[in-house]
């Protein structure tokens, strides 16, 4: 599912949608993503129970590329174990630094694998990260066991 242009339909499509694009009523996690090169500014809000993510979301205003990567995510990993989405992610930045993937791997990123083409756009890089370095925070954070809420993360 590789593309040259990286304003396909499905960005496009998530970056209007909004379905993830809400507040959380309670959620255990909060991480802000911010990039003040571009002004992307998503806060990521998830909820995990159990050793799943049991629902997430995001709020915030970014491009089109930051706000449909974000979405995206959020669409893989909900329903997932933190080890599953904690996998995803692993697989995602492995993919965005040009690293090659098993094909199974490349195949669990389902939709997220349209932004491989982002390695040959090092300006965009970091608006298809924010939301994928954010969600690593937060479930690197569930080694402890307190929860994290307004965290900041500035990439």
């Amino acid at each position: 599912m590789m593309t040259d242009s990286i304003y396909t339909e499905i960005i496009m499509y998530h970056n209007k949608e909004g379905h993830n694009k809400h507040l959380l009523d309670h959620p255990s996690h909060v991480e802000r993503g911010h990039n003040p090169n571009c002004g992307d500014d998503l806060t990521l809000q998830v909820e995990v129970e159990a050793g799943f993510i049991k629902d997430a979301s995001f709020v915030g205003n970014g491009c089109a590329i930051s706000t449909a990567a974000m979405s995206i995510m959020i669409d893989l990993v909900k329903g997932k174990s933190v080890e599953d989405a904690n996998q995803l992610v692993k697989d995602y930045l492995e993919m965005i630094r040009g690293h090659e993937l098993s094909a199974e791997a490349l195949e669990s990123l389902e939709d997220a694998q349209i932004f491989a083409s982002l390695q040959k756009m090092p300006a965009r890089v970091k608006c298809g990260t924010l939301g994928w370095h954010c969600m690593r925070v937060v479930l690197e954070s569930q080694d402890s066991s307190e929860s994290k809420i307004t965290l900041d993360h500035n990439i």
